[in-house]
């Protein structure tokens, strides 16, 4: 499973249904905007986890964040704290507004969705990317390994271990496509961006 499929199937299409109804649209529209703005999002996740500082960043992050209520308590989806959380999210991820302008100016061209829209809606998405991530890292073990003393370097050595590898298991889990590449969907988003 990738992280599309886990959100879209979080609580039976709960998830889905509260993210739309906070923006005005249906679940069609709704599928189309988060497969248009998650591209940006796990290329930015993968690239982090490719060096010491940024995996401890993330894994510090969804260690201490709470992000997993986004994805099991859909409610929370659209309060002025997950909008700030979810902003924080880009922030780090993106580098700044401008960036996460430019993410959504794409996925409304990609989308055909309104643009308004789409900026209202990637801070929310940005925190169910991160709840998304935090349940598969309690999934695959890899917060508990690093807690247990296993630590960063331990766990960057498995980026390439595969899938069978906790870390492994978390890089796939940010394949859009399901190909075993995560770069192809970032190549393909950044082309649309330039």
């Amino acid at each position: 499973m990738n992280i599309l499929n886990e959100i879209l199937g979080a609580g039976n299409g709960q998830v889905l249904d509260r993210l739309g109804g906070q923006l005005g649209l249906d679940r069609t529209q709704t599928q189309s905007a988060l497969g248009s703005l998650l591209p940006a999002l796990t290329g930015r996740l993968k690239q982090n986890m490719s060096s010491e500082e940024g995996l401890g960043s993330l894994l510090s992050a969804l260690g201490k964040g709470n992000h997993q209520r986004y994805v099991d308590e859909p409610e929370c989806l659209g309060t002025q704290e997950s909008i700030d959380d979810g902003n924080g999210i880009l922030g780090h991820l993106l580098g700044g507004k401008e960036q996460s302008r430019q993410v959504a100016a794409q996925a409304a061209q990609s989308s055909g969705l309104d643009l308004g829209i789409l900026k209202k809606m990637l801070p929310m998405v940005a925190g169910l990317t991160m709840g998304s991530l935090s349940k598969q890292a309690n999934s695959t073990g890899v917060l508990s390994q690093m807690q247990g003393g296993g630590g960063i370097g331990n766990l960057l050595g498995q980026l390439g271990g595969g899938a069978n590898s906790p870390l492994g298991g978390l890089t796939s889990f940010l394949d859009m496509d399901g190909d075993g590449s995560v770069a192809d969907d970032v190549l393909g988003f950044a082309k649309k961006l330039f």
